[in-house]
């Protein structure tokens, strides 16, 4: 299983060092990742393997959201399943 994690905001030092150490710390596997900084704006797309993650997957999406409150950013995980259908044509 995989999810696709979204994280948006103003660009400041270590947004993916703390999101991929939390995902770490979690088990979940980041197996591939784009970002882009336009100007002082942030994006980032990852996806993830949660196969072995070591909370429930709700909890995980949680913990995320209050991350990206902390550091006023925008994270947003979907689950593939999810992700898939809602861009299925």
């Amino acid at each position: 299983m995989k999810a696709v994690i979204s994280v948006t905001g103003k660009d400041n030092v270590g947004i993916i060092a703390g999101v991929s150490t939390y995902c770490a710390e979690r088990g979940a596997n980041i197996i591939d990742i784009t970002q882009s900084v336009l100007q002082e704006y942030f994006a980032m797309i990852m996806l993830a393997e949660i196969d072995r993650l070591t909370v429930p997957f709700s909890q995980f999406v949680d913990e995320l959201n209050a991350l990206g409150k902390e550091k006023g950013l925008e994270i947003h995980t979907m689950h593939e399943d999810i992700f898939n259908t809602m861009h299925h044509i």
